[in-house]
């Protein structure tokens, strides 16, 4: 089973206008609210896919009940750890030319007697793991080191990890010696302390990351693909031109689908298409919406794969 962690999940409340312009204004065309959060979105994609997944997350407030009951009419496994403040809403903007504005609450604060639950919680799930993903930002109160100390608690379970995130969670992160880490461009960026511009920076910046800690790591790109550094050695994945009509939660559908592929396959390479394929099938759907499996096989067949060192 693939157990996915969401500690600061939301309320994604997704709005489609007409056209996002610099001080003018724009009509709504169309307004939706979902579950949301980085792991809840990667297990909702496992599960579209048939695979086997559990995601744990934190709930409070009337916005934790809301997500509940989007969790329980989408029919995805769940199990909530309760906290006394109200959850986040984020608020997503887009227009039909795939331009996206991003506003994100920073999160309820937790005790540390919530965070102890939560980490007490996500570790009686490993007996039943074969993958922890630990995916997105930390709310506050959450120590930075406590992606860390998940992965080492995984590791003495021989469960595989994923992690996904940015700042100090993610540089701490890391040096416990996470399965696979998964940043994109920005994230990248900040961990390194340099802009990454051109396709030799990419390169580079995988396997820099990779000598930092973890065992693998896929460099998300967006519209570029991704570039993987494996034991088996430098690759790189580039998907066919779509268009992009609302490209927030490729980077999920990417980690998702990569740990779906290693469950079947165990071929890290052949999981790097899978995961490019997945980010680009979703990105070409409106709003926060998933491609199936269906339609990210589509895709795959499109992806193009190669050597890179």
């Amino acid at each position: 089973m693939i157990v996915t962690l969401t500690i600061n999940p939301t309320i994604d409340r997704v709005i489609s206008v007409d056209r996002l312009a610099f001080e003018d204004r724009a009509y709504i065309n169309s307004s939706h609210e979902s579950a949301g959060g980085r792991g809840i979105n990667s297990s909702s994609v496992i599960h579209s896919f048939g695979g086997q997944t559990l995601a744990v997350l934190i709930c409070g407030g009337a916005a934790g009940k809301r997500l509940e009951e989007h969790l329980q009419s989408d029919g995805l496994p769940f199990l909530v750890v309760p906290v006394a403040n109200e959850i986040r809403t984020n608020l997503t903007i887009t227009d039909k030319h795939g331009l996206t504005v991003n506003l994100n609450e920073v999160g309820p604060t937790l005790s540390k007697e919530e965070v102890a639950r939560v980490e007490r919680v996500v570790k009686e799930t490993l007996d039943r793991a074969s993958w922890l993903l630990m995916c997105g930002s930390l709310p506050p109160g959450v120590p930075a080191e406590f992606y860390g100390r998940l992965i080492a608690a995984a590791r003495k379970k021989k469960v595989k990890t994923l992690l996904h995130a940015d700042g100090e969670p993610l540089r701490l992160g890391i040096e416990e010696r996470p399965t696979l880490t998964t940043p994109n461009q920005q994230e990248a960026d900040r961990l390194l302390g340099r802009t990454l511009l051109t396709r030799t920076h990419y390169l580079e910046a995988a396997e820099r990351i990779r000598t930092m800690g973890p065992e693998s790591v896929v460099l998300s790109l967006g519209s570029r693909g991704a570039v993987g550094a494996f034991r088996e050695g430098l690759f790189e994945a580039l998907p066919p031109r779509v268009d992009a009509v609302c490209p927030i939660g490729a980077g999920d559908a990417l980690s998702a689908a990569y740990t779906w592929a290693m469950e079947r396959k165990d071929n890290a390479v052949e999981a790097l298409r899978w995961g490019v394929a997945a980010g680009t099938a979703s990105a070409r759907l409106p709003g926060m919406n998933f491609a199936n499996l269906e339609q990210t096989e589509e895709i795959y067949k499109q992806v193009e794969l190669r050597r890179a060192d």
